[in-house]
């Protein structure tokens, strides 16, 4: 039996019951939220700094709170991830045409928000756990010349940060972390983000937090933070941020300091204060999911999942595996036959890019490289999202659907 099979008008006589749930259905925001939000609305001041008499407003209440609970010292609220690394880039002193280590398997933001700023990818290769190659790394650290990472956690997976760390120190290295998708996790008992010099986070719909787009920057470092606060469009009112540098650090930036307007507004920042209060909740409720997914998917012939080290506490909000030797034929067959049974997976072999995927034969704003291993991997590895709106139930489904789809592929 193929998935052609299964894709009967009939599917109980198979036993493969289609899945009827939404692959881009987010939970909504708390009544709490949307009770200030439209507080807020009826007073008409959504600009950060449209504000009334001592009142510091949503966004620097965000800031503040963030900054505790990422542990950091300093925090940006932002229009969105990208802007949080750029700003970063220039904020490091980032210049046009300077190489800027990243890795070869992310999503187009990492390498546009490198290209954006005039700067140069240089792509590193990943391993079959989806995590920076340091080998590689340090290699092209050699080779290029190149002084800071851009390092992107892309699907969650963290490496081996007490090496990497090492590993830059020794080099003069800097490190700027994208954790678009680890908001959350840690690395033996430290935050993403808190690493280096600084952390970018998303709260596109997608991510942990939803405001539809925004994001945030975190650092512990007060010169880089008073340059980031005020390219985000702060001009002299960088004193109602919550969590900046004192008024002294400014006077050394506040006129070199190029305005790129990239400020998060008060509406999106009332709507992620009540969500930050359940961050933590909402976590172990993706995690629970991305363990029942696996443990329905970890017996599959030839289906291979990451490995996740003890020292890595992710946050799962999606999954992915490899299913070597399938071929880009084998590959479009699972695809249409999960389709066809209500399970949208990606693909990142895919040709061209498509949706959200991408990879890095589409940036062709950024030098061609070779990237053997990466290409390897991506040939055969699929992703797919992880809802909370889905229940333990709805797992089981969607691993059964899988796996009735790869038995008939590969049988």
């Amino acid at each position: 039996m193929n998935w052609r099979d299964l894709m009967r008008d009939d599917h109980s006589a198979v036993g493969v019951k289609p899945f009827s749930g939404s692959f881009t259905q987010q939970e909504p925001i708390p009544d709490a939220g949307i009770a200030a939000a439209v507080a807020l609305m009826k007073s008409g001041r959504l600009h950060r700094y449209n504000v009334k008499g001592n009142d510091i407003g949503a966004t620097a209440k965000l800031e503040a709170a963030y900054a505790k609970y990422q542990g950091s010292l300093y925090c940006l609220a932002i229009a969105s991830g990208g802007a949080a690394m750029s700003i970063s880039l220039r904020a490091a002193g980032v210049k046009p045409g300077d190489p800027v280590l990243t890795n070869a398997f992310t999503l187009a933001p990492v390498p546009g928000a490198i290209a954006a700023v005039g700067a140069r990818p240089v792509l590193v290769e990943v391993t079959e756990d989806l995590v920076l190659d340091l080998e590689d790394l340090t290699a092209k650290i050699i080779t290029s010349g190149a002084k800071v990472l851009m390092l992107s956690h892309m699907r969650g997976h963290i490496c081996d940060m007490d090496v990497l760390t090492e590993l830059l120190t020794a080099h003069r290295v800097t490190l700027i972390e994208d954790c678009a998708h680890t908001m959350g996790a840690k690395w033996n008992g430290t935050r993403s983000g808190n690493f280096g010099l600084a952390g970018c986070f998303s709260t596109q719909t997608y991510k942990h937090m939803n405001s539809g787009e925004g994001g945030f920057l975190t650092s512990d470092d007060p010169e880089f933070m008073a340059r980031a606060i005020i390219m985000s469009g702060s001009y002299m009112l960088y004193e109602r941020h919550g969590a900046a540098p004192d008024a002294a650090v400014f006077e050394k930036v506040r006129l070199v300091s190029p305005n790129i307007s990239s400020r998060m507004d008060n509406l999106r920042a009332e709507l992620l204060l009540s969500q930050l209060l359940k961050l933590d909740d909402n976590c172990e409720r993706w995690n629970a999911r991305y363990r029942r997914l696996a443990e329905g998917l970890r017996d599959v012939p030839n289906l291979v999942l990451p490995h996740r080290p003890q020292a890595e506490a992710y946050v799962a909000s999606s999954i992915q595996f490899r299913v070597p030797g399938l071929g880009p034929k084998g590959a479009e067959r699972v695809l249409a036959g999960c389709a066809a049974l209500g399970v949208e997976l990606k693909w990142f072999g895919e040709k061209t890019p498509r949706g959200f995927t991408s990879s890095h034969h589409s940036w062709q704003y950024a030098e061609a490289q070779k990237l053997p291993q990466t290409d390897a991997i991506m040939a055969d590895l699929f992703d797919m999202r992880i809802p909370l709106t889905f229940s333990l139930t709805d797992c089981d489904q969607i691993t059964g659907i899988i796996r009735a789809v790869l038995k008939g592929e590969l049988s």
